[in-house]
């Protein structure tokens, strides 16, 4: 109790890192969410050349740590480049492209779980393979992967945390720099990990409206 009081005037600057860690959450999903259909729709295509680009793609977000390609991004490229990254775009592009990774392997089993035959009488009617993926295979498929694309956005809404790694001032960090300076580290922890819940339980909630709402307009 008494370190609650010790950091009571700290516990709004702490929670002030719920807008840095929101923010890293919904663009690196934005983007996520964006580049996970592009990669769909290179691999729908069907030429060998880009479906070996995508797998290789897939392969490698999907088999090396986030920390890794967040670590690459923010401190190799600019030995190379010669230009010092700013951390929040270092951030939300690694999660942005990790994100796309997994969010094409999702909308893959989405897509495989709708009826063949709804595909086939649209080709029959003269729909293209651009109207195709459109209207019928990206809506049905994202409708059955839902609950699939929240469990992502919450993944990426904790694993924004590594962002501390590289300097930015998200709920961990703050927590961090709070401990440091009053020398105790408990109760700032459990002050962002009751943020990062808070978090998680509203995008739960939201996303289970919106699913109930999907089921509806079936």
């Amino acid at each position: 109790m008494n370190g609650f009081q010790q950091i009571w005037s700290e516990i709004p600057y702490i929670i002030g890192g719920v807008k840095v860690t929101l923010g890293y959450a919904l663009i690196s999903m934005l983007l996520g969410f964006c580049g996970g259909i592009i990669i769909t729709a290179l691999r729908f295509c069907k030429i060998k050349i880009l479906n070996l680009a995508c797998e290789a793609y897939i392969s490698v977000f999907r088999g090396t740590p986030l920390l890794l390609q967040l670590s690459i991004i923010y401190f190799a490229i600019p030995q190379f480049v010669g230009y010092q990254i700013p951390p929040f775009i270092a951030g939300i592009t690694a999660f942005g492209l990790n994100s796309s990774a997994y969010v094409a392997e999702i909308i893959r089993a989405g897509i495989q779980s709708i009826d063949t035959g709804e595909i086939e009488i649209a080709s029959l009617l003269g729909c293209n393979k651009v109207q195709i993926f459109r209207d019928i295979i990206i809506p049905q498929s994202i409708r059955n992967v839902l609950p699939s694309l929240v469990n992502e956005m919450v993944d990426l809404l904790k694993e924004s945390a590594l962002v501390s790694t590289i300097g930015e001032t998200d709920l961990l960090r703050r927590a961090n720099i709070v401990s440091s300076e009053h020398y105790t580290y408990i109760e700032p922890l459990l002050v962002a990990g009751a943020c990062y819940y808070v978090l998680v339980m509203l995008l739960s909630r939201v996303a289970k409206l919106i699913e109930r709402r999907l089921s509806c307009s079936k």
